[in-house]
């Protein structure tokens, strides 16, 4: 209050004026960062046209990114070096592959030899299992292994078939799959081992490229298993005296 004659405050004659000082210092502060002009107005609580006259000789903020452009920003520009080193890993590869060339009937051999020993099953002395039963889902692995039993004299009809699979697989396919592979009997595929379904279970070896496990299982093998056995004992032995 005021006697007469006295003048308010300066406070007291333009708080409108000050407030609105400090908003557009403020909004101009805010714009400067690459605020939008609906994050400002929610900050400072005023209206649109009011910040637009505030800021208008401000160069507009740059528009950003969204994620999902990024990325493909990103994407484009590793490209061609992914390119690059995914040829670079083929042609090693390929390189490899040339250098094997033919195998021998002993090469043959001690490499089924080392397969089975880490595919196949083991007897073991609380567990008597000879005989021979080699488990892999790898197309490649399976190949070796029926090409190996070639030369030892297995006959087909001493070679059995059958899957280890999850149910939710087209089992009628799988095993048309494996027999045309090897060439096999579809008659020799026994009984299907089923992997019941867990829904917590997030599985990736989904779709038409899951075939499960191919069982391989050779009849009147156990004289068969005992030559893998020794054949391995002899690989080791021959490393050994390697180190000698």
């Amino acid at each position: 209050m005021t006697t007469e004659g006295e003048h308010p405050p300066e406070r007291a004659r333009h708080p409108r004026a000050k407030d609105d000082l400090r908003a557009r210092a403020r909004a101009r502060e805010l714009r400067l960062r690459g605020w939008t002009y609906d994050r400002i107005q929610g900050e400072l609580g005023c209206s649109k046209s009011s910040i637009s006259l505030w800021v208008r000789d401000l160069p507009k903020p740059a528009r950003r990114r969204t994620r999902e452009q990024s990325s493909e920003i990103a994407r484009r520009g590793w490209e061609p070096r992914l390119c690059r080193r995914e040829e670079e890993r083929q042609a090693v590869k390929r390189a490899a592959a040339r250098e094997v060339g033919a195998l021998s009937e002993r090469e043959l051999f001690l490499l089924g030899v080392g397969l089975y020993w880490a595919e196949g099953t083991k007897d073991k002395p609380h567990a008597r299992r000879e005989r021979v039963t080699f488990v892999n889902s790898d197309p490649g692995m399976v190949r070796v292994f029926a090409a190996w039993l070639d030369p030892l004299g297995v006959p087909s009809e001493r070679r059995t078939y059958s899957l280890m699979i999850h149910e939710t697989a087209d089992v009628p396919a799988v095993e048309h799959y494996w027999a045309d592979l090897l060439d096999a009997d579809p008659t020799r595929f026994g009984k299907t081992t089923l992997k019941r379904h867990n829904p917590k279970t997030v599985r990736r070896n989904v779709g038409a490229e899951y075939r499960g496990c191919l069982v391989i299982r050779v009849l009147g093998s156990a004289d068969l298993y005992r030559r893998i056995e020794g054949a391995w004992y002899g690989i080791v032995g021959a490393v050994a005296s390697m180190d000698q």
